[in-house]
């Protein structure tokens, strides 16, 4: 009975988190693009270096669809990784947690890693490899991928075979990184900041916040996570591009970086990624907090 309530509560887990990734993912993308976009930018290449400029020109220049080149296999990821994620972590949280359904810092910072470091191999990767090509390729004076008479499928056909299973995990390395910094900063302090709410207000720990609380300590969990794991993400994403062999191999990459542009450029795209996550952190842990009350 035990197994079969865990599989319950497993299933719930992944449908919630894979609902509320995917509606976080379409709302949120046009700040993942200009993201992207402003790391790619070489030193010294003209484009604007404000993401709310980028986005400006992008769409009048080459239209508001531009600003969703790659969406799908974004948002595709996006609702598997989210999925995966609130899985393991509910998982390693059910583990870890004290007898009073409470996890401490360190301890739900560790769950947060072990998720982060699950999704990174299972769904990130090969999706962030596929969404930062297309977002490259997009730049270039005659794209391969897009725009070139042939459907969505062949291009994505093409994408596929040409990356092979090696560019699709190319960066690997840099990504799990990332997403086991990201998700054990993102949860350690979406956990603390739950708790320290539910004993100001004296809500049972098996209890969910209201609305508008769990949107602003997912949004503030947001905010940290940025600032504190931007430079992986900004190596994560030069080595998933096009010209990514170039580096070598992740470290080689952020040594390029520093040299060539300075430490100030694995900030680069905060602004716009800010953006994303102060949202991402709101909708996500939303959406998640009231599917899982909807679930049966």
């Amino acid at each position: 009975m035990a197994r079969s309530r865990e599989g319950a509560d497993a299933a719930r887990s992944f449908v919630a988190g894979a609902a509320a990734g995917a509606i976080e993912g379409c709302v949120t993308y046009p700040f993942e693009f200009a993201k992207t976009r402003l790391q790619l930018a070489q030193q010294g290449s003209g484009e604007s270096r404000n993401p709310l400029v980028l986005l400006y020109r992008t769409a009048r220049t080459q239209g508001a669809g531009a600003l969703y080149v790659g969406c799908p296999a974004f948002v595709v990821g996006n609702t598997c990784k989210a999925g995966v994620r609130f899985l393991g972590f509910d998982a390693l949280r059910r583990a870890l947690q004290d007898e009073r359904g409470a996890l401490s810092g360190p301890r739900g910072m560790l769950a947060g890693l072990g998720a982060g470091l699950l999704e990174s191999v299972l769904a990130v990767t090969p999706f962030e490899a596929v969404k930062t090509a297309l977002i490259d390729d997009r730049q270039a004076a005659r794209p391969r991928y897009q725009h070139n008479g042939r459907g969505a499928a062949r291009n994505y056909a093409l994408l596929l075979r040409e990356l092979g299973l090696r560019g699709l995990y190319g960066g690997l390395v840099p990504v799990a990184l990332r997403q086991a910094s990201n998700q054990a900063v993102r949860f350690g302090c979406y956990t603390q900041l739950k708790q320290a709410v539910q004993r100001y207000a004296g809500t049972p720990a098996d209890q969910p916040l209201g609305s508008g609380q769990t949107f602003l300590v997912g949004a503030l969990s947001g905010i940290v996570t940025v600032y504190a794991t931007m430079p992986v993400d900004t190596v994560k994403t030069r080595m998933q591009a096009l010209d990514a062999a170039r580096y070598g191999s992740t470290v080689g990459c952020f040594r390029a970086v520093v040299r060539e542009e300075g430490v100030r450029a694995l900030w680069r795209g905060a602004t716009p990624r800010l953006g994303r996550l102060v949202l991402s952190g709101g909708i996500v842990f939303t959406a998640y907090e009231k599917l899982l009350v909807l679930l049966p």
